[in-house]
């Protein structure tokens, strides 16, 4: 076995196989020399995959001079400018060409990831799918739309890595069900985008394609895990993308990035053919999501993929197809809404930005309704962590094995990482100092017995019904509530995993939420910042100040949410929002 492996390592560095065999003879030297192998071993994935993500860049470059060649006359400015909306529209009635905008975008998106490196591949199918599409008689709802997928979306001869040395083997047989649907109507995907290592992380860095950085602001994340996603749109080289989301990965990137994102209910839209690090979790709802420019092009990317290809393909998806009279319906909405989940105390541009947005509905003559969550506390902790990490870890763990930790990963998978015993020990300990931090450790040992897990199922369930009861006493329709936001200095997210409390909630619920950007911080929010203490005092409370600070001009957002299978009436107040405070900024 171990003579095996040397061959496979040493022959490239001309050291003699025999010497080293020897040298094995002392167990200790066995074991430093087994684990010089395994970095070896894993540092040779990485440059393999680089050198795969480096030569795709470059097709890409060859791609755009010869599509340019072809496209002489193309009005680039122009194309980027149009809304999704718009560029459907006139590639339906052909007066653009797929081949120009596709040359565009890919143009725009080389631009956009030598800038803030989110493009991990270059799906070189797009040419042939191009040339396949113009062919076809019918077209669909994305006729020549170039769509961008995250890293771990599954596409034919493509690499699903999220972000770990252990998937880097897996070439994709076949496309996944959401990019064979997105084919069907039209749309051609053409870029893969970056995430963090393992995906349970909102910030966007690994080991073998770095760090993905913030279109806005450089030193600042763009979020995470659709981090990738949320940085070539918001940058202008996407105008349509997909996401995931497990606690706020769809949501966050959005926020963080100045774009709008929708995270439906689970099983709206198929999760066939994505690679997980956490196979098996269902205790927290895991789904998949557009994010755009704009809550109409979200709106017209659910509609065209809840379609009869989609029902087919995947039969576990309820056939439900895109309720266009509630989307665009005028009727006053009842709004719930709250400032202040409880958990993690606002920082104060999240808390002004649903003041403000509050009383421009309020004005256009929808009835604001204060709401509170229930029992927050007990969700996060007890619900989404102890549900998410059922297992306590270990399956993700596991996934780490033949790997090196990212370092802004490490605070994490560090604490994961602890012993059962270790933990609770901590817990017990740090309890009368800091509760709340007491509390995440304890959940993170996880449920210890499927009679455990099935009581946790049960306790989820009693929640949502607690959850619903209270929405229908007060007769609403939907909910408004903040974003976590503004974006966090590179690093942070990795030391505040819980301060996904505001997104992590819809996850349990499994609701339908999106976001939407509605300001940006002020000097105000950033001299308010200054004096924010946080409803614990403990040391995340103290991250997050550190998280948020220096934020001026960067985007703020709102969430909206509405009840399971609602995604029209989700998209409903997201466009509402979206279109009072356009017309605020034109005032």
């Amino acid at each position: 076995m171990i003579q095996k492996k040397l061959e496979e390592i040493l022959p490239r560095d001309g050291v003699s196989i025999q010497v080293v065999l020897a040298v094995t003879c002392s167990s200790a030297a066995a074991v430093v020399l087994w684990k010089w192998m395994a970095r070896r071993g894993i540092q040779r994935k990485m440059e393999e995959a680089r050198r795969w993500r480096d030569n795709s860049l470059e097709l890409m470059e060859r791609v755009v001079w010869k599509l340019k060649q072809k496209n002489p006359e193309v009005q680039s400015e122009f194309i980027l400018s149009l809304s999704l909306v718009e560029l459907a529209a006139k590639l339906k009635e052909e007066s653009l060409s797929p081949d120009s905008v596709l040359y565009t975008y890919i143009k725009k998106a080389l631009e956009v990831t030598q800038e803030l490196n989110c493009v991990t591949d270059f799906i070189h199918g797009c040419e042939e799918q191009l040339r396949e599409l113009k062919k076809q008689k019918e077209k669909g709802l994305l006729y020549g739309v170039p769509v961008s997928i995250k890293d771990h979306i599954g596409c034919k001869g493509h690499i699903s890595t999220g972000g770990l040395v252990q998937f880097l083997s897996k070439v994709e047989k076949e496309d996944s069900v959401i990019v064979k649907v997105l084919k069907k109507q039209g749309a051609i995907p053409f870029v893969k985008t970056n995430v963090p290592q393992s995906m349970i992380n909102y910030d966007c860095s690994n080991l073998i394609f770095g760090q993905t950085v913030n279109p806005f602001n450089h030193k600042k994340s763009p979020g995470g895990s659709s981090g990738g996603e949320g940085a070539l749109i918001g940058g202008g080289g996407s105008l349509l993308g997909f996401g995931t989301d497990v606690a706020g990965s769809i949501r966050l990137p959005s926020s963080f990035c100045g774009i709008c994102g929708l995270k439906p209910t689970g099983s709206r839209l198929s999760t066939i053919g994505l690679v997980s690090p956490i196979g098996g979790m269902k205790s927290v709802t895991a789904t998949i999501g557009p994010m755009a420019r704009d809550v109409d092009s979200l709106a017209l990317c659910m509609k065209a993929l809840l379609c009869d290809e989609l029902f087919h393909l995947d039969p576990s998806i309820p056939p439900m197809p895109f309720k266009e009279e509630i989307y665009t319906s005028s009727k006053p909405l009842r709004i719930g809404y709250y400032e202040d989940d409880g958990y993690f105390q606002p920082s104060p541009s999240m808390r002004r930005a649903v003041r403000e947005t509050k009383h421009l509905l309020q004005t256009a003559g929808h009835t604001l309704i204060p709401f509170v969550p229930p029992r927050l506390n007990y969700v996060v902790d007890e619900l989404f962590t102890r549900g998410l990490f059922s297992d306590g870890a270990a399956n993700l763990l596991e996934k780490f094995k033949g790997d090196i930790v990212d370092p802004n990963l490490k605070s994490q998978i560090n604490c994961y990482s602890l012993p059962i015993l270790i933990k609770r020990i901590l817990s017990f300990i740090l309890k009368p100092v800091y509760p709340r931090i007491a509390r995440d450790l304890n959940a993170l040992c996880g449920v210890g017995s499927a009679k455990n897990l099935w009581r946790h199922h049960v306790a989820v369930a009693a929640y949502r019904e607690e959850f619903i009861a209270e929405w229908r006493k007060l007769k609403l329709d939907v909910i408004l509530c903040p974003a976590l936001g503004p974006a966090f200095n590179e690093g942070y997210p990795g030391k505040l995993f819980a301060a996904t409390s505001y997104t992590n909630l819809y996850n349990v619920l499994n609701f339908p939420a999106g976001i939407v950007p509605v300001t940006t911080v002020s000097r105000a929010d950033e001299e308010e910042l200054v004096n924010y203490r946080g409803h614990y005092g403990d040391p995340w409370d103290k991250r997050l100040k550190e998280a948020v600070k220096d934020a001026i001009g960067l985007p703020v957002a709102v969430q909206c949410v509405a009840l399971s299978w609602q995604e029209e009436m989700c998209l409903r107040l997201m466009k509402e929002v979206e279109t009072l405070v356009r017309e605020r900024g034109t005032k």
